[in-house]
């Protein structure tokens, strides 16, 4: 791993996230400095605009050409560097054989998936060679589902040094979010709406909420998933479904059985976006719960994709400006409840767009810390959750360097 080129390559670096990646990056640890680092993607021009767009500073930054079809490109990328972070998605379609190329050569991988049946997929077929190789491999390394598990792991330390126990169920709440939907992570969700349509064993898995413990069949605890409008008592405010539920708790819940149920078998976790108090309250969770399920409805029928995909939805390698980028944030609560009613709640923000300038921050950060923060003593191969691959060294690097807090209330 020492002998490798590279610490860190960016594949897909000329996507829309890609981009401000890699900028981020030239600005955060510079070229040719601490770092050893590198751009890669399918094509040598639109590397070579990246890097007159980003300015002089970047001028130096090697670029890799390497297409996702092509396997022995992809063996190579990553025998050349110690972590790989992709944002090509959707990663059903361009995913698997970066996996497979870092699974076999011990090279560690974090991604932005959010496609919970893929990741699955992967999980069976290249855990073993993970293990092997010592490649830490991390998937959903953005605001899917960083926030979320990061902000769990926070709130169950800070209950655990309070309480000397961990919370036995924890709810989510979105106060406030502003930022724009991702070409790329709507390209995803329909890919797989379009694959569950297609295969009904699929459907029925991906409403499986521990689909991403495969490892494990003899899961009875049941969850709870916020469907409609619902008033919450704990947080004195009606709320509607978080549309990153799907996958985020898919997320947390494989992190407690990878910390080997600390939290318990019979943990509870769900989330939801409140709306806040009232009769205007609860209107705006009506609002929020039909304009999710018309967006399905229309998902789901052909020709509606078809049209919302051609003249509304953004496409994969568009997004907002970079004003509206800055303009964006999260303010994020949880709130962790033990089996005698004592309880905690915690706050987790970002300072920019949650799937833009956030993301593209968390990514960053997560390779970072796969490469400099966490030895193969602390964490072997195999494939891992942001907060069992990296907990609190990542909170750290978040708090220091990406504009996200995490704290009490």
């Amino acid at each position: 791993m020492t002998e490798r080129s590279f610490d860190i390559i960016v594949y897909g670096a000329t996507s829309f996230v890609g981009q401000i990646l890699t900028n981020y990056l030239v600005q955060h640890i510079g070229v040719g400095k601490n770092v050893s680092w590198a751009i890669a993607g399918r094509s040598a021009s639109k590397l070579e605009d990246l890097k007159v767009s980003i300015g002089s500073n970047a001028q130096a930054l090697p670029t890799i050409i390497a297409d996702a079809q092509d396997p022995n490109a992809l063996s190579d990328l990553a025998k050349s560097a110690r972590v790989i972070a992709t944002t090509v998605g959707p990663y059903a379609l361009y995913g698997d054989a970066l996996v497979k190329a870092c699974a076999e050569n011990g090279t560690d991988y974090c991604d932005l998936c959010g496609e919970a049946y893929w990741i699955k997929r992967m999980i069976l077929q290249y855990g073993d060679a993970a293990k092997k190789s010592g490649a830490r491999i991390v998937s959903c390394c953005g605001f899917d589902s960083i926030p979320s598990d990061l902000g769990v792991h926070f709130l169950q330390q800070q209950g655990k040094k309070r309480y000397g126990g961990y919370f036995k169920s924890i709810k989510l709440a979105v106060n406030a979010m502003k930022g724009g939907a991702s070409g790329g992570t709507l390209a995803s969700m329909i890919e797989a709406v379009k694959a569950a349509k297609a295969d009904p064993v699929l459907r029925k898995e991906m409403n499986n909420p521990y689909v991403l413990c495969p490892e494990r069949s003899d899961f009875e605890q049941t969850q709870i998933s916020i469907k409609t409008p619902t008033y919450d008592e704990d947080f004195q405010a009606w709320s509607a479904p978080f549309i990153m539920e799907a996958i985020n708790a898919r997320v947390v819940l494989r992190s407690n059985m990878l910390e080997n149920m600390a939290y318990g078998d019979s943990f509870l976790y769900q989330e939801q976006v409140l709306t806040g108090k009232g009769f205007k309250g609860r209107l705006a969770a009506i609002g929020m719960t039909l304009g999710l399920g018309l967006f399905a409805v229309g998902v789901i029928i052909s020709p509606i994709r078809s049209l919302l995909e051609r003249f509304v939805l953004p496409k994969p390698g568009e997004g907002p400006s970079p004003e509206a980028q800055l303009a964006g944030y999260f303010d994020i609560n949880l709130l962790g409840k033990t089996l005698d009613s004592q309880q905690l709640q915690v706050k987790v923000t970002g300072d920019q767009d949650p799937g833009y300038g956030c993301t593209a921050k968390m990514l960053a950060q997560a390779s970072l810390c796969l490469a400099f923060d966490v030895s193969q003593e602390q964490r072997g191969g195999g494939f891992w959750t942001p907060a069992t691959a990296m907990g609190d060294q990542l909170i750290d690097r978040l708090s220091a360097h990406a504009g996200m807090s995490f704290s009490t209330l």
